[in-house]
């Protein structure tokens, strides 16, 4: 975990990964030429034979339908359930941090070993985030009820199932989906609905019932 991951997450947005760092470590023995296929020049290869065969624009309704279905409805975040045992408790996002971060003309603002809480740095977050599983009416409920509570400026309905897009038509508010199960991983989230919020320079999590 390291200090934009943490940082992301409180955000409601994806994490960002550092980039390796690679070498030339020589050569170790003997080396062969790679007998496989280049993917690309593969896949290059099957669209002129469906192109060629006449099957192109069926190929591209099929994928553009997969597509469409898969930002209609994503995956579910797996693990989930409805919650039947409220529980409310503090999540500290101070991170250590693994090596000395600098600025552009050189300076460290970040030393590795140094103890960082985000939320220190960012004393205007207030932001609100609200997990529900949107094939269930009450929970949708309850979500657009807080987001009103709350104001759509500070708060965030997030969806850990269900589809975004047609509640967003419906009701008129920005909606999210938890992908691939970060946020609710992140603040370790085990029953929805839920509502993670500032306290101090702690984030709450509360599991609720709708």
């Amino acid at each position: 975990m390291d200090f934009r991951k943490t940082a992301l997450a409180l955000c409601a947005a994806t994490m960002i990964a550092s980039p390796a760092a690679a070498g030339d470590l020589g050569t170790m023995g003997n080396t062969f030429p790679i007998g496989e296929r280049d993917i690309l020049d593969y896949i290059a290869a099957q669209i002129a034979k469906a192109k060629a065969a006449g099957k192109l624009p069926a190929m591209q309704r099929e994928f553009t339908e997969r597509v469409k279905k898969r930002v209609e409805r994503p995956k579910p975040v797996m693990g989930l359930r409805l919650t039947d045992a409220p529980r409310s408790w503090l999540f500290d996002p101070s991170i250590t941090v693994p090596q000395d971060f600098k600025h552009p003309d050189g300076r460290v603002f970040a030393r590795a070993g140094d103890r960082i809480n985000p939320l220190e740095r960012m004393p205007g977050f207030d932001r609100v985030m609200i997990l529900v599983d949107g094939d269930d009416p009450a929970q949708v409920a309850f979500g657009l009820k807080k987001l009103k509570q709350v104001g759509v400026q500070r708060g965030r309905l997030i969806l850990t199932n269900g589809a975004p897009l047609e509640l967003m038509r419906k009701n008129k508010v920005q909606i999210y989906f938890d992908q691939e199960g970060r946020i609710t991983g992140h603040f370790g989230v085990r029953q929805v609905p839920a509502v993670i919020e500032r306290d101090g320079l702690r984030m709450r999590i509360s599991e609720v019932r709708p």
